[in-house]
């Protein structure tokens, strides 16, 4: 995977302000697709702190308690997403919104996840801009907010303010992010370690993401893992010739049909190995090899250890 991720510079440091009552799923979908990357890859790209406006433990709607790393003041980053999620209006004091306003100087870019949205255009933040919220909050923000141009999408990315519309949302918004800065090949492979419902298509829409016939390839080739079709039979079901595909494949994912389709059979292969007790020769056959020595070269040259050695260690 090394060769496909766009060449890190420093990790790129994200805060998570966190007041009570946020979702615990939202939580989840920010910041595990990070983790993901970070193990993906081998490297660190991505860091986060958990922060509050005061050093206090924050609950979630579920009960489950957070202690934050900093407070909102200390903090300052590349993005800060700001995430109440229910018992949002009473988030909104002098405080929240003066601890907002300064920490547009500390980070890079703001963003509203869920109902954080609300609190960003409190403080005054999101005025002139294009802008999303939950959905179940969309007229009365629409209402409330006149200045900010209200869309129902799932999420936007308008300047150095970013708007999302709840925790499924938030995960795509994460992988087209993680896109962005590493390169979609990586955002892929994020999204299939999760096992999403199309999950190679799961960032699709936003700039930079996957185009309608590619991703109809990606799809076909998780769909035929354990018996790969040709790359030719994929090109002619996407209506497009061989040559059309890689063109485009290499554009999007730096890497053509055949080497995308490998990675994505060593994926499983991997997942396999890691967490279940199937033979080598089992996980081979399901990854689409019928020579377990054939998996073991393949592995050892994509990972850089074999299925064995991985299993021991």
């Amino acid at each position: 995977m090394q060769k496909w991720i766009k060449s890190p510079s420093a990790p790129r440091q994200f805060g998570v302000l966190l007041f009570d009552g946020f979702s615990n799923h939202c939580l989840a979908n920010t910041v595990e697709p990070l983790r993901a990357a970070n193990t993906i890859a081998g490297q660190k790209l991505y860091n986060w702190n958990f922060l509050s406006l005061d050093r206090a433990p924050v609950t979630s709607s579920s009960g489950l308690q957070v202690a934050p790393h900093q407070t909102l003041q200390d903090a300052r980053g590349d993005i800060l997403f700001v995430m109440p999620s229910y018992g949002f209006r009473a988030h909104g004091g002098w405080r929240t919104l003066a601890g907002l306003r300064a920490s547009a100087g500390r980070y890079a870019k703001l963003a509203g996840l869920d109902t954080g949205s609300w609190l960003l255009a409190l403080a005054g933040l999101l005025d002139g801009h294009r802008a999303t919220i939950h959905w179940e909050e969309l007229n009365s923000f629409t209402e409330r907010f006149p200045d900010i141009d209200t869309k129902r999408e799932r999420y936007i990315i308008d300047r150095k303010r970013i708007t999302c519309s709840g925790a499924m949302a938030a995960f795509d918004l994460v992988l087209h992010l993680i896109g962005q800065d590493h390169g979609q090949a990586l955002a892929l492979e994020v999204a299939q370690l999760f096992m999403t419902r199309d999950s190679a298509r799961s960032h699709s829409g936003g700039a930079g993401a996957t185009s309608g016939y590619v991703n109809k390839a990606l799809g076909l080739m998780q769909e035929n893992l354990e018996t790969p079709l040709a790359i030719t039979e994929i090109a002619r079901r996407v209506g497009r010739s061989h040559k059309a595909l890689s063109v485009r494949m290499h554009a999007e994912l730096g890497a053509g049909p055949a080497q995308v389709y490998r990675r994505l059979r060593l994926n499983l292969a991997r997942k396999l190995v890691a967490e279940t007790d199937l033979t080598i020769a089992e996980v081979a056959l399901r990854a689409g090899y019928d020579d377990p020595s054939a998996l073991t070269r393949a592995f050892r040259a994509e990972f850089g250890v074999t299925p064995r050695a991985l299993r021991a260690g």
